[in-house]
């Protein structure tokens, strides 16, 4: 099948092109869609080598096991006993797998698994920054669960279920609104109809300032330097945040951005009325996060899932776990 292996070398080479120029950044990659792709790509594979490829060398080998019997006919009526023949051997020559479908077809199971697994239930994330310290430090791996707030379609991001609402004090993986190929992480602090206001470092939901008590200073292990540490009360379980009193409270570089009439900028902070289906985000770390007083709302179709499990940090082990 000299065709099908030129037509299987191309279309492996233009997944190791993509990849490659993902990889040194030459152009924006989307493994959503590259595993959509493989997983499409395969299927048809295996599709093929079910229905046809396999058939065909199945009836090979019958011809060659046919043929071999109808010769040693022969030879036995010739009186000829010993005869250098291995049919064995040569139908499973016939019967073996080519590299072009090993690579294809031979993958759909392991693809379709990971792809079904992470479209619909569960997806690994690893922190890449210190916007959610101390809750999340860089280089926790976690999981996201994608079916609490609603199934939905791979790709194209149509829901599918409703799902729970999401609730204020969830931690939350969505596509960032200014640049939906890239995922954030966040903390959702205000939900459709509520009036977030962050003024003098100080968090008010709907007038009514959010419950928080002072913890012994996190040290922070990558800056070498401890900073005030708080606990929370912002959901149904209390959560820690650092908030620096030396950093001004004042918004610097908030960009336009969709409702952006909704918020009132002042040296003091920021008070915004969250549109209807939508959500405003923040940071832990509230003097070192790029959220939601920056950058505006997150839309309800831009929710990727809940954050939920920490399953490994390589540097600390004794992270996996759950949190808060």
């Amino acid at each position: 099948m000299p065709f099908m292996q030129t037509l299987t070398a191309l279309v492996l080479a233009a997944f190791a092109g993509y990849m490659g120029a993902w990889y040194f950044g030459a152009l924006e990659g989307d493994f959503e869609l590259l595993l959509f792709l493989a997983t499409v790509v395969t299927a048809a594979y295996w599709l093929a080598e079910r229905f046809y490829f396999l058939p065909r060398r199945r009836r090979a080998a019958q011809a060659v096991a046919a043929a071999a019997a109808q010769r040693r006919t022969e030879l036995d009526r010739l009186g000829i006993e010993k005869v250098d023949l291995d049919v064995e051997e040569a139908q499973q020559k016939l019967l073996r797998q080519p590299w072009w479908l090993d690579w294809t077809a031979g993958l759909f199971p392991v693809i379709a698994a990971v792809f079904l697994l992470r479209s619909f239930l569960f997806e690994p994330f690893k922190i890449p920054s210190g916007s959610m310290i101390p809750t999340l430090l860089v280089g926790d791996l976690i999981l996201v669960n994608k079916f609490t707030y609603g199934v939905r379609l791979p790709v194209i991001h149509t829901r599918l279920t409703q799902g729970a609402p999401l609730q204020r004090g969830d931690v939350v993986v969505f596509r960032y609104p200014p640049k939906p190929s890239v995922d954030y992480i966040k903390r959702v602090v205000g939900v459709p109809g509520d009036e977030v206001a962050y003024l003098n470092k100080r968090l008010t939901i709907n007038g009514k300032p959010v419950k928080t008590v002072p913890l012994p200073d996190f040290f922070d292990a990558d800056a070498m330097r401890y900073f005030p540490q708080f606990e929370e009360y912002l959901g149904a379980r209390p959560h820690r945040m650092l908030n620096n009193p030396e950093v001004p409270a004042f918004v610097q570089g908030a960009s336009q951005f969709a409702y952006r009439d909704n918020c009132r900028y002042s040296i003091e902070g920021v008070v915004c009325k969250v549109p209807a289906g939508h959500y405003f985000m923040m940071g832990d770390n509230r003097d070192n996060s790029l959220d939601s007083r920056y950058w505006g709302f997150v839309p309800e179709a831009n929710i990727v899932g809940k954050a939920v499990l920490i399953w490994m940090n390589f540097s600390n082990p004794k992270r996996v776990g759950t949190f808060d």
